[in-house]
């Protein structure tokens, strides 16, 4: 027998130790006999994921993943949005009644949900391409954050035995999310809502449940009525571009006395002027530039990406309106991954930067970057590029 091979079955007779030992707690959180019996039967991993950590192999890491390297054209691409648009405004009538059932009992806009399942499903014509009790049980097993995936694995064997879906139905994204608004199974049992009235909560096949169920994950993430996600504004030329994280916060009144313009004119209310709001140039100094709200903060929760909540946002908005962003995208490079880890340990060596080295130029790093360029006397941007990560490597 091959050695590889041999390592595999040992390997997988450990994995089957590993099943075996989760009956305790499955049958504390309430999982039948049976359904655990038939859940795990011939249960494999699946040793293709990603985020793994297997001996004698090295890890693999979560994926790229594309809100975090592309720039915001390619992420936010007009055709994409415009196509979502479109059909979101179908299905804003013919949802209506479920629709105007969710904005009066949660405060969230109907185009916010169907936004979310949008980008999530597609709109449930997307087939997700795992299955999710396998996914969570290889994490649980050999992934990076193994006690996370074991509550998991747990949730979605208890949902499994509540009747709620099947096995089979219990498709996901490599990570574990499922359903038409991408729950993982705890979210499923803190955040489901049977709107529908049928006497469970089913977000794979009601959209009712499916976007009652977001809107409330919202609100109980702190999602706050009558506030809109952002307002896209021109910034003034003189703009410091490291106040750009959400530590600092300011009245949207106070922006716009201080040379930030509304990109599309216009008057807001007294309580919109006096809303918190922190400023976003997801592009440095170049492309838009938004005042973000708590509720921007909130739909960040459902994703932890910046461009994952301009996506949902601006959808938000163009299921109504088919204006596009007043300012179009500018057509920046973002530096490879490795190279952005660079650069962060490079402001990290100066005292500029104290989050992860993850790789990503999310808001932290920009403003860390942009402190950076003041120090040295270089042109202020919030941007990264290969000159400034030169710069910042030969800096001492």
């Amino acid at each position: 027998m091959a050695v590889g091979v041999s390592a595999a079955r040992a390997a997988d007779a450990g994995f089957d130790r590993f099943i075996a030992s989760l009956w305790p707690e499955a049958q504390q959180a309430g999982v039948s006999r049976a359904t655990f019996e038939a859940v795990t039967r011939g249960l494999e991993p699946d040793y293709k994921l990603p985020d793994l950590i297997l001996p004698g192999r090295p890890k693999t890491g979560a994926p790229s993943q594309a809100e975090f390297v592309q720039v915001p054209a390619d992420y936010l691409k007009e055709a994409r949005i415009e196509s979502l648009a479109v059909h979101g405004r179908k299905l804003l009538r013919q949802y209506r009644p479920t629709l105007t059932a969710i904005e009066q009992r949660f405060g969230v806009p109907s185009t916010v949900v169907l936004a979310i399942w949008g980008r999530e499903t597609d709109y449930g014509r997307y087939r997700l391409p795992y299955d999710a009790v396998r996914v969570m049980a290889t994490q649980a097993y050999v992934g990076r954050r193994k006690d996370q995936y074991r509550v998991e694995l747990i949730e979605a064997m208890k949902i499994i035995s509540d009747g709620v879906v099947t096995r089979e139905g219990m498709r996901s994204s490599w990570a574990g999310a499922t359903g038409l608004t991408q729950f993982l199974p705890s979210e499923y049992y803190k955040h489901g809502v049977d709107l529908d009235d049928d006497g469970k909560v089913d977000i794979w096949r009601s959209v009712p449940d499916a976007l009652a169920s977001a809107a409330q994950q919202l609100v109980n993430k702190g999602w706050k009525p009558g506030v809109r996600w952002a307002y896209e504004v021109k910034a003034p030329a003189r703009a410091d571009c490291t106040l750009g994280v959400p530590e600092v916060t300011k009245p949207v009144g106070q922006w716009l006395r201080e040379g930030f313009q509304l990109a599309r004119g216009g008057r807001l209310s007294a309580a919109e002027l006096s809303e918190p709001a922190s400023l976003l140039q997801p592009e440095g100094i170049y492309g838009p530039a938004f005042l973000t709200t708590a509720n921007y903060f909130v739909i960040k929760q459902y994703n932890f990406s910046d461009l994952y909540v301009l996506f949902v946002g601006h959808l938000a908005d163009r299921i109504t309106d088919p204006r596009p962003f007043a300012t179009p995208w500018s057509a920046s490079k973002q530096l490879r991954t490795r190279d952005v880890e660079a650069m962060q340990r490079g402001l990290s060596r100066l005292g500029l930067y104290a989050d992860k080295i993850d790789g990503k130029a999310g808001m932290l790093t920009r403003a860390a970057l942009g402190a950076y360029q003041k120090r040295a006397g270089l042109k202020l941007d919030c941007w990264p590029s290969e000159a400034v990560l030169r710069s910042i490597e030969a800096a001492r």
